[in-house]
């Protein structure tokens, strides 16, 4: 039996989805793959942090979680850690970064995982904004000291994109990429679609907490951007600028617009899309009214959805949830199992 230890920094929706998962879950992967997860360190700057070398009781850090609890209260050991001196300090084999997502300087996590990767960690992060503007030289950094990062969550959570197109579609040519990767601005539009206004449906939103109260990132596009400099780096092997996305938002859609959509069938979705070039890739985020025949179409809700345009198998679309605590828990677990049942079986 191979145990893994894992440090988390931070101890939000994601950490106490990944908890939770291990909870229910975690004798079924010790029985079915012979590796046994364990935490043993969380820093976070609302729940504090704790460190115990053989591992933080499961249960009372979900009644933590679900409490608004201090996680000092588990042990005497790290309750004054921040991320980079747990990095340092706790006998961690994997490092979880899900902290706050930052896309115009990427830290503090570009920091965490550099320092990660400095010990000889393995890295596993949802976190969109290091991933999207240093995938390469992280990686290469990883590479170099022998060690991973595992990236699954930061585009459709747990439904895997990522590992369908870099591992399982590693034959092909993947010569295009088109996908609804917001689930907020899908949900608005189904909304709209069903005859909300562009206010209710985001209020809704919001309510459900599918929104931020500041819900510019969602619907100016920027996730989806972020989602697609990230895709063009780790598929396509092209690192983009955010800033060289055409982008646009669907905040300028109209009812009228999603009325005539509809008398024809059509959906309109906000749609990133890369096409590879004879030089480069060309990205864009936009509102494209689909026509019921196409794939996408039909993706409603929150729910995400990717096409992948390949020279031997023509399109292949994958559809699932892009975000939620256990949703993007389990890219944490798949990330996981992906290193260590390469590493040891």
């Amino acid at each position: 039996m191979q145990t893994v230890r894992l440090a988390l920094i931070g101890f939000g929706n994601v950490g106490q989805g990944l908890v939770q998962i291990l909870y229910n879950k975690g004798d079924t992967y010790a029985e079915n793959f012979g590796l046994r997860f364990i935490i043993v360190a969380i820093t976070d700057l609302v729940y504090g942090s704790a460190y115990n070398p053989e591992g933080l009781d499961l249960f009372t850090l979900l009644k933590i979680g679900s409490e608004h609890g201090n996680l000092s209260q588990l042990t005497s050991q790290g309750n004054n850690w921040d991320a980079l001196t747990m990095i340092s300090q706790s006998n961690a084999d994997v490092i979880v970064e899900i902290s706050y997502t930052n896309f115009e300087t990427g830290e503090p996590a570009i920091s965490h995982i550099r320092a990660a990767i400095g010990r000889q960690k393995h890295v596993i992060t949802s976190n969109k904004g290091p991933i999207a503007l240093k995938y390469q030289e992280l990686t290469e950094l990883a590479r170099a000291r022998k060690v991973k990062i595992g990236v699954e969550g930061t585009v459709m959570s747990g439904t895997p994109a990522l590992n369908l197109s870099t591992k399982l579609l590693a034959g092909t040519e993947i010569r295009r990429i088109e996908g609804i990767l917001n689930g907020t601005t899908n949900f608005i539009l189904t909304k709209m679609g069903n005859g909300a206004s562009y206010a209710e449906a985001l209020a809704e939103a919001q309510e459900r907490g599918y929104a931020e109260v500041d819900p510019t990132g969602d619907v100016e596009g920027f996730d989806t951007a972020g989602k697609l400099v990230i895709l063009s780096s780790a598929i396509m092997s092209t690192p983009l600028d955010i800033k060289q996305i055409d982008r646009v938002g669907i905040i300028d859609i109209t009812e009228n617009e999603i009325e005539q959509a509809k008398q024809n069938g059509s959906k309109w979705k906000l749609i990133g899309k890369l096409e590879k070039l004879e030089h480069g890739v060309r990205a864009s985020v936009k509102p494209v009214c689909l026509p019921p025949s196409h794939p996408l179409a039909n993706v409603d809700d929150v729910m995400n959805a990717i096409t992948f345009n390949t020279d031997l198998l023509g399109d292949v679309t994958l559809i699932g949830p892009g975000a939620g605590r256990m949703e993007t828990g389990y890219a944490i677990i798949c990330d996981l199992l992906g290193i260590y049942r390469e590493e040891y079986e």
